[in-house]
């Protein structure tokens, strides 16, 4: 079993890493394998609506949305973390999910997910909100710690002395770890997940 974890931050060992860290952590003294994906801090871009994946089932860009869809799709279960920026997550981290989503969405419905943010003070509830909505849409399930999933901190050693933060991070590790297990064996017991209805025709509310 395994996590991928996307660390949306420019810093590769910056302040949202310390706290994808300590989550992976804890995910593996449960025995589960972890992978830290980093987007890095080369432009990514954003879809631009061409409907290409809808013939081809990948983004016509082929770039880290294309290799970040690929691991989330052959993972147990994902944890986003980002940086908050004007109280969102960063634009680079976006683009990619917008894109990730839109094309291979489909493929992880029932896969615990989870979103980590960092900030120095402010703005977090509403980053964590943008990046959950990802999960919501694509059927899967959020997994939740003994707070939200932030840390705070302007530097990695400042995040470490956020005990609490730290602590969230650790039940949020052990929590996924546990759904992930749960899943397992609820197939082997023949629990399978529910199938999907139809997708009903778009609501268009103008008339």
């Amino acid at each position: 079993m395994k996590v991928l974890l996307i660390n949306g931050s420019p810093h590769p060992n910056g302040c949202t890493y310390t706290a994808l860290r300590e989550a992976a952590g804890a995910l593996e003294s449960e025995g589960i394998e972890t992978e830290i994906f980093r987007i890095g801090n080369k432009p990514i871009r954003g879809c631009i609506a061409c409907g290409g994946c809808g013939s081809t089932g990948v983004c016509v860009f082929n770039d880290e949305a294309v290799e970040a869809a690929e691991k989330i799709a052959a993972a147990d279960g994902l944890i986003v973390g980002s940086p908050v920026y004007y109280a969102g997550a960063n634009g680079s981290l976006l683009a990619l999910l917008d894109r990730v989503f839109y094309f291979a969405g489909s493929r992880f419905a029932g896969k615990p997910a989870a979103a980590v943010v960092s900030a120095r003070r402010a703005g977090t509830t509403s980053a964590l909100d943008q990046i959950n909505k990802y999960f919501g849409i694509s059927r899967m399930p959020v997994v939740s710690s003994q707070y939200w999933n932030m840390v705070h901190g302007s530097t990695p050693d400042e995040v470490r002395r956020d005990a609490e933060g730290l602590q969230i991070m650790r039940t949020l590790g052990r929590n996924m770890a546990w759904l992930i297990k749960s899943i397992e064996a609820g197939k082997k017991a023949g629990i399978l997940p529910p199938e999907p209805e139809p997708r009903h025709e778009w609501t268009n509310f103008i008339r």
